[in-house]
């Protein structure tokens, strides 16, 4: 089922009803794509969506050492997420629980969008999801995502393409 901002709110659960409007303000369809089943991993999002498990922008949440920031990753549903090479661009980072990932980011573990997040988090962004035409991110929910491209990922987090990914 795609719902969009034009359709009643009540579609939408309301953290991805928030997501539909700042991907509006980003000058994005705003389209969220609900999953009848969970897309809280890759690969249960890419049998939702009937794609490859690459093809998901999944995020790795870590808390910085340094300052208490969340450091978001996004990273290809396929790979898992080198510590030292983040670490490398960002600093010390430390695992995050569910009540930061959720404080920081404004949504659960499972359903982090890469964009609308409550304050200023650090973004780094898989450079092989550059591979792909099209990926798809969770959209504030665990059964909600959206397409996008990876350019409008980094323009809309102000970041670049990094290699993240366990060699």
């Amino acid at each position: 089922m795609t719902n969009t901002p034009d359709e009643p709110a009540a579609e939408l659960p309301r953290s991805a009803q928030r997501v539909a409007e700042v991907l509006v303000a980003l000058g994005h369809s705003g389209d969220i794509t609900m999953l009848p089943d969970s897309a809280r991993t890759a690969a249960e999002a890419a049998a939702g969506l009937g794609c490859t498990v690459a093809e998901i922008a999944k995020s790795i949440v870590f808390r910085r050492q340094s300052d208490d920031a969340a450091v978001v990753v996004i990273t290809s549903g396929i790979n898992r997420v080198d510590v030292g090479k983040v670490e490398a661009l960002v600093g010390g980072v430390a695992k995050a629980d569910a009540d930061f990932v959720r404080t920081a980011t404004g949504y659960a573990i499972g359903g982090v969008s890469p964009v609308g997040h409550p304050d200023a988090t650090v973004v780094v962004v898989d450079r092989d999801l550059a591979h792909y035409p099209v990926i798809w991110a969770a959209a504030g929910h665990p059964h909600a995502v959206f397409q996008l491209t990876p350019q409008q990922l980094t323009e809309w987090t102000g970041t670049q393409l990094d290699d993240v990914r366990v060699d």
